[in-house]
């Protein structure tokens, strides 16, 4: 079952996973790792990274991608990230560390796994969970959209004020999910080679966002 979600996410989702569509979903994602067991990602015992590695009770802030890299070894379920040994990063990846080094004064430490946000309370989901190889938005029409909206319809109903960063359009048009007051909406263009420039880049959502963090008493992201 694509549910097994090992945080606290379970208790919370719990409604969710008993309806029609999700079944739906499990099944259609279920026949998809089957039939192209190396040729959907990320692997399946990736599936809920995000989930897992922000438990509900510590999300301080939420980064929406839109779905998964659709190239292999790319994807490892937190949206916009790569595993440590990808050499390579993708255009995206790269712009975020050029406005991080702009904005706080250092870019990615390292690599592209972006796991060690994760840990101190980001969220890094994807509206799409899964993708099949060269395929950009392929599996759009399984269900993956429903599910990750209820859970950003959950955060944003939070009494706790959460960072919530969307960029690009997709995200944007998230906006409408997140209903609590108390919460700080970043806005910016995509970090694509094809938006960056258009106003992602000077954006300052890394500080912002700590300065946020910092007024409401909670610890900022090491970024």
């Amino acid at each position: 079952m694509i549910s097994s979600i090992a945080s606290d996410w379970s208790m919370h989702l719990a409604d969710e996973f008993q309806k029609p569509y999700f079944n739906r979903l499990d099944s259609a994602v279920m026949r998809a790792y089957l039939a192209f067991p190396t040729h959907v990602f990320p692997k399946k015992n990736d599936l809920f990274t995000a989930l897992d590695a922000c438990a509900f009770s510590d999300v301080k802030v939420v980064i929406l991608g839109q779905d998964p890299y659709p190239t292999k070894g790319y994807a490892h379920g937190l949206c916009f990230s790569v595993p440590a040994d990808v050499t390579t990063l993708p255009k995206s990846l790269q712009n975020i560390s050029k406005e991080l080094e702009s904005d706080v004064g250092k870019p990615l430490l390292g690599n592209g796994n972006l796991l060690r946000w994760a840990t101190q309370g980001v969220l890094m989901l994807n509206a799409i969970l899964t993708v099949h190889e060269g395929k950009p938005g392929s599996h759009a029409s399984m269900g993956w959209e429903q599910f990750t909206d209820a859970v950003i319809e959950l955060l944003g109903k939070q009494e706790n004020p959460i960072v919530f960063i969307l960029w690009g359009g997709f995200a944007n048009s998230k906006k409408a999910l997140i209903t609590g007051s108390k919460h700080l909406i970043l806005s910016a263009p995509h970090p694509s080679s094809l938006s960056a420039y258009r106003g992602f880049f000077g954006c300052k959502h890394f500080s912002r966002t700590n300065e946020f963090l910092q007024s409401i008493g909670s610890e900022p992201i090491d970024w």
